[in-house]
């Protein structure tokens, strides 16, 4: 039996309200207001997929001690239409982040809003060939929309991750099938910032209502399901009640059609299916068939069915954790600042060359990336970043240190500052000591935090987050900071 062992999501704490985004711009485009319904996920100016992907698969494979809890993760597959990097392993730095051993395999893909289920169907081939035995696979976008448009309304910011194998699986693979057209409903050319979208009418018409029956009817006979087996029918469409349509033309029953999340969470893309997907297990019994179908050049069909081993599966976050950490918001121009769509003024003291050294980024990778630090074998004081001699007075013993791994652990908070001095996107830029129960501190930013909310004692977990960006240069640097628990 091959399939999924487990899964994981992650949608950004911040809710921008349609109506907001409607109102602001009613002086140019009343016609905003038919959409100004429900919510849509905002990532914070510190998150891009990258980050999103780590989160979603930190729910998907939760450690105690990254280094022992994910040693048996042998390949990771990131999906994206949006990696931050066009020429850096963008799966590379979610490996590290992860505490991943370096003797993986790793692959990102790209290029299509079906990269998410093309790649899990190739991750599942991995594992059924023995290529793999416990592959990773994350899906991530954050996509940017132009001002006034209404893909600003639809779209919205998520992540999603599964763990696959052939032990302990919680959904077996049944089988899959792909038609690969170069039917362009949208596109987005080299260089470009923003999707072009084709008349609505011809994609539905002629894209969704042709492409994805065909494609479900040959999974179907392929692999000897009857459409009344289907218990979850998966299909992100943006196109209100098309999904159910479809189902009837597919001969299921449309009642199986599950929430696409769009009054939620928005178009996530590359990660939606994959999204909805993990939403479905979270309640899912032994014995349903899931069929999830990705529409894009094509269409991706793939069919699962749960197995009683997922009654043992460890609760996590998932979807219903991720919607139910959410703050509202309506300030329009702050989505704006935080996407880069309006210039700020950033003052003298947001001057500064922002170059990395990537020599010390490569050398100190496992401090920076992983946020390793040292446990004393003599005394068991844990302390970051790790050093030769041992923190503990007592102690002091010389190269005693272990590598030990802060990304899991809580800290507290044991002074901090709220500074609206130095430059910060989203001020006042709080920041503070953290502490950890174990032994170890870390000057670190806090993130994910309102004013007033930090304060003396309180908990936190560690995040893995944008620290800044170098427009010169193009580069971006990761590092953790503190969020609110």
């Amino acid at each position: 039996m091959v399939g999924i062992t487990a899964y994981g999501a992650y949608i950004p704490r911040r809710r921008l309200q349609r109506k907001a985004v409607a109102e602001a711009n009613a002086w140019f485009a009343p016609n905003l207001a038919g959409g100004a319904k429900g919510e849509r996920a905002m990532a914070n100016w510190d998150e891009d997929a990258v980050t999103m992907a780590f989160e979603a698969a930190r729910d998907c494979l939760p450690a105690s001690d990254p280094a022992k809890d994910r040693a048996h993760v042998d390949a990771i597959t990131f999906a994206s239409t949006t990696l931050p990097f066009a020429d850096r392993l963008n799966a590379g730095i979610v490996a590290a982040a992860l505490g991943l051993p370096k003797a993986i395999t790793s692959l990102d893909v790209s290029s299509s809003l079906r990269c998410g289920t093309s790649a899990m169907i190739a991750v599942l081939d991995s594992v059924t060939s023995g290529r793999a035995a416990s592959p990773l696979l994350v899906a991530s976008d954050k996509r940017k929309a132009r001002v006034a448009s209404a893909q600003e309304l639809a779209y919205g910011d998520a992540a999603a991750a599964f763990a696959f194998g052939g032990d302990k699986v919680i959904a077996e693979f049944l089988g899959a099938h792909t038609v690969t057209l170069d039917f362009v409903d949208h596109f987005r050319g080299e260089g470009e910032d923003f999707d072009y979208g084709w008349e609505e009418r011809w994609i539905r018409d002629e894209g969704y209502s042709k492409i994805v029956p065909a494609a479900v009817k040959t999974l179907l006979e392929k692999t000897g399901t009857a459409p009344g087996d289907i218990a979850h029918l998966i299909l992100p469409c943006p196109f209100a009640k098309l999904d159910q349509t479809l189902a009837k033309q597919c001969g299921i029953d449309p009642a199986r059609v599950r929430d696409n999340l769009a009054g939620t969470v928005g178009d996530s893309g590359a990660a939606h299916a994959l999204l909805m997907l993990s939403q479905v297990l979270e309640t899912a019994k032994p014995g349903d068939k899931i069929l999830v179908v990705q529409f894009a050049q094509g269409a991706d069909v793939i069919l699962f069915e749960v197995t009683p081993s997922i009654a043992s599966l460890p609760k996590r976050s998932g979807v219903s954790g991720s919607l139910a950490r959410r703050k509202e918001e309506t300030n329009y121009l702050k989505y704006l600042g935080f996407n880069g769509l309006i210039e700020l003024e950033k003052g003298m003291r947001a001057e500064v060359d922002k170059r990395t050294a990537l020599t010390v980024l490569y050398r100190k990778g496992d401090m920076l990336t992983s946020l390793e630090g040292g446990k004393c074998r003599v005394c068991g004081t844990a302390q970051y970043p790790l050093s030769r001699i041992c923190v503990n007075p007592n102690c002091k013993a010389v190269d005693s240190q272990d590598p030990y791994g802060f990304s899991e652990s809580k800290g507290t908070v044991l002074s901090w500052s709220a500074d609206f001095l130095t430059y910060a996107l989203d001020p006042p830029n709080h920041y503070g000591m953290i502490t950890f129960a174990e032994g170890g501190r870390l000057m670190a930013d806090i993130t994910d935090v309102e004013q007033g909310q930090i304060d003396t004692g309180a908990k936190v977990r560690m995040a893995f987050r944008i620290k800044d960006f170098d427009p010169k240069r193009g580069f971006i640097r990761y590092f953790w900071k503190a969020v609110p628990v």
